[in-house]
């Protein structure tokens, strides 16, 4: 992660000033969200409202926890396992004062596997990996930042995001980055195949879509195979889809996030 051009991080995950998605790419697709399955998601709740600052908002029945760039939603569950070992491995955000947020993970009994002026990675319960890394010049407290795959052929997962979401493609100095607008993608080679994330404390990403429904159509037409088709759901006042990408990644589409 640490070999991303700053023109890089400043081209594909530049987000807007205030806690609203980012503007999709021309495909249409931009960050979402995180999806977590947790045992206690009150405790969570309280890591990221108290601790981190996320702001609680509702989508009809379905709360969010909305940070600028990303929301984040909890759900109750019993996952088999944390994050690590999966395909998403973790995802990060880029804190102002990295110091002091590492300090009120600490003062919150959050496990710190590392502690620098440049990196934290913070285990939180559940075993959900969360990374947080200096950036110093953002006009707000916290902003999200990427997400990082784990993966035996990242070539072909890098290409697979690029044909169907329209990723950024790597630039000649960094082959290991892609990503839309909100969210870079990091690329770790493995010498086996990690778990797939459904059931997992970090259950699946989101990505918010303009023109859903015309956009799983794409996909179908593709050769994309959804776990859940395309379906408008009133009651959290979203329209989303399911599917699975090739490495074994939990994805969920939605629209109606956007300016929330």
């Amino acid at each position: 992660m640490r070999r991303l051009t700053l023109l890089t991080l400043l081209v594909i995950s530049a987000a807007p000033l205030g806690a609203q998605l980012p503007a999709p790419n021309a495909a249409g697709v931009s960050a979402g969200h995180m999806h977590m399955m947790v045992r206690d998601p009150a405790a969570h709740k309280k890591i990221w409202v108290d601790v981190l600052g996320a702001e609680v908002v509702k989508a009809g029945s379905l709360e969010l926890l909305k940070l600028p760039g990303i929301f984040l939603i909890l759900g109750k569950g019993e996952p088999a396992e944390g994050s690590e070992g999966s395909s998403l491995d973790h995802f990060a955000f880029r804190a102002k004062d990295l110091a002091a947020t590492s300090a009120k993970l600490k003062a919150a009994g959050i496990p710190l596997t590392r502690d620098d002026a440049m990196e934290v990675v913070a285990i939180f319960p559940d075993k959900v990996k969360v990374e947080f890394y200096a950036g110093p010049t953002l006009t707000v407290p916290l902003e999200h930042f990427h997400a990082h795959f784990y993966v035996t052929d990242p070539d072909a997962l890098r290409a697979w995001y690029v044909q169907h979401f329209g990723a950024a493609m790597p630039t000649p100095t960094n082959a290991n980055a892609a990503g839309v607008p909100g969210i870079v993608f990091s690329f770790r080679k493995t010498a086996e195949k990690q778990a797939a994330t459904k059931g997992r404390s970090l259950d699946h990403i989101g990505f918010e879509v303009k023109g859903l429904e015309a956009f799983c159509k794409k996909l179908a037409a593709e050769g994309v195979t959804f776990e859940i088709p395309f379906r408008d759901v009133p009651a959290i006042g979203l329209k989303i889809a399911f599917l699975i990408d090739p490495a074994g990644t939990r994805i969920e589409l939605t629209e109606g996030l956007a300016g929330r």
